[in-house]
């Protein structure tokens, strides 16, 4: 399989042979099946207190004849806090019990749930070359030349990408709930991920334009290479960071 490696002004300068992790067949269960396992070993744990609701005293006597007790006042079992006292009457609010108002909750979260999905290492590299096969498959694929790389900032970045056929904006929207109030207001459609043969100067320029990721070959993974289940996403690829997938077998059997 061969590729056209494209230049800064989006001419046509050689063909290269695409490495062998191109040919793997596309399999969308398998690329869904880790990306779901990212989501999983990315996702932060969250809980409530392990004692909320319970720092309260709720001990109160149901035996006759004791002092501040409950027997024969008619009321339910319920764990009580005294809230005032007059005499020998008591003030009672219901705590720690469930359903009671400053109680806890039956059964509330747990920050030590274990959130982590596991995959065997076969099956996840066979899952990044599906993806890239998909990629490739949907004519998604952009090859550029290593100059790419040196880019510094966006104003050198832009007419690169126009050439490329690519836009320097991306379509925002804003995030429905509570997200709004929480740093996440603005979410942005997805643009090409970039990949380059290791941490360079577009990377930097490329932050400032939303929509678009950076990673390194090395660092790849399906969740990248993938806009949702079954869909493959554009990638643009240096000719360095293709050499390097050749060179050193990323992603294959003998994968260090």
């Amino acid at each position: 399989m061969n590729i056209d490696v494209l230049g800064l002004d989006g001419k046509k300068i050689k063909s290269i042979e695409l490495p062998v992790q191109f040919s793997e067949h596309y399999e969308p269960d398998l690329v869904n099946r880790a990306v779901l396992t990212v989501f999983g070993n990315s996702r932060q744990a969250y809980g409530t207190m392990p004692y909320a609701g319970q720092t309260y005293s709720g001990k109160l006597s149901r035996r006759r004849r004791d002092y501040k007790g409950a027997y024969g006042k008619g009321i339910s079992r319920v764990p009580r806090k005294t809230m005032w006292r007059r005499g020998a009457q008591f003030g009672w609010v219901g705590t720690i019990a469930p359903g009671t108002r400053g109680g806890r909750r039956a059964h509330p979260s747990k920050a030590t749930k274990i959130w982590a999905l596991k995959i065997n290492v076969k099956e996840r590299r066979k899952a990044i070359r599906s993806a890239l096969s998909g990629v490739y498959t949907t004519s998604k694929l952009v090859v550029v030349d290593n100059n790419f790389e040196h880019l510094k900032s966006v104003k050198d970045l832009t007419p690169v990408l126009k050439s490329l056929g690519f836009e320097t904006t991306s379509v925002k929207r804003v995030r429905a709930g509570r997200g709004k109030s929480r740093g996440r207001a603005v979410r942005y459609k997805k643009n090409p991920l970039v990949v380059v043969a290791q941490s360079c100067e577009v990377t930097q320029a490329l932050s400032n334009i939303p929509g678009y990721d950076t990673i390194d070959i090395k660092s790849l993974n399906a969740h990248l290479l993938s806009l949702g289940y079954g869909v493959p996403r554009t990638c643009i690829f240096t000719e360095g960071a293709l050499a390097i997938l050749t060179k050193e077998k990323l992603f294959l059997k003998g994968d260090s």
